[in-house]
């Protein structure tokens, strides 16, 4: 009887709490038949609102691969004082508020701030533009291909890497022909990881965007403000979108995901 009354407890909690919103969502998107919802995203301020989403997130998915890789072979393969300040500092996103992450980039790199006003002075924004809003993201998903790629580094070991050292093989030789086939895998699952916490991303970007209708203005966003401006139909299409491709990734990443 325990469970079983787990079990129910379980289905409960999800249904309520996931299935039932979710699918309602859909259900109004589809209500009116497959036309209103490719009208709602092929509308300029929609395609718009892609072109702006995948552009940041694709920006943030290359820095942060590049930051993960070389922030795990730190961590892994070499000791130095503060190692353990550099690995609380990296997981510091998932305890900070993104709201706080855009108010700090916005101090920092705002018009009015040393940083921001010199940076304006030769011809660059970041506040309430794609650089801002790429920081804004980058932060956001900094420690996920960090961490999924640190485990397998540490069950490789470095005993090949010596090997190849040993017979003659560069640094970059070996990363290519012995570490970068070690990690693939959970680099791979660390990047979609990276991509999804990206596309859905809405509290730092809000805050550093501006949320500007046609400029800076990204999926989460314009569903908010299609929402706020009673276009529902727009809303819960592009709602629907963003569901789908969390879908997506949820496969991907159980397809990715390294084995014991």
């Amino acid at each position: 009887m325990a469970k079983y009354g787990l079990r129910t407890i379980a289905v409960a909690y999800l249904l309520f709490l996931l299935v039932l919103p979710v699918g309602l969502i859909v259900w109004r998107t589809f209500g009116d038949g497959l036309a209103p919802f490719v009208e709602a995203l092929t509308s300029p301020s929609a395609l718009h609102a892609f072109r702006v989403t995948l552009e940041v997130a694709l920006w943030a998915v290359v820095a942060n691969t590049v930051f993960g890789v070389g922030a795990a072979l730190l961590l892994v393969r070499h000791e130095f004082p503060g190692k353990r300040l550099l690995s609380a500092f990296i997981d510091l996103p998932m305890a900070v508020s993104p709201v706080v992450v855009g108010l700090a980039l916005i101090l920092l790199y705002g018009r009015f701030s040393p940083v921001g006003g010199q940076l304006e002075s030769w011809g660059i924004q970041i506040i309430f533009s794609t650089p801002g809003m790429v920081l804004a993201t980058v932060f956001v998903a900094l420690p996920l291909v960090v961490r999924a790629v640190v485990p397998v580094l540490e069950e490789l070991g470095d005993e090949q890497e010596q090997a190849a050292h040993t017979l003659g093989a560069s640094r970059f030789q070996t990363f290519l022909r012995i570490t970068l086939p070690g990690i693939r895998s959970a680099l791979a699952y660390g990047v979609v990881l990276c991509l999804a916490r990206s596309l859905g991303e809405y509290g730092a970007v809000a805050v550093v965007s501006g949320r500007l209708v046609d400029q800076t203005q990204t999926l989460t966003l314009f569903v908010e403000e299609r929402f706020q401006n009673f276009d529902q139909p727009a809303a819960f299409a592009a709602a629907t979108a963003l569901a789908l491709l969390a879908v997506v990734t949820l496969l991907l990443t159980r397809l990715l995901r390294p084995k014991d």
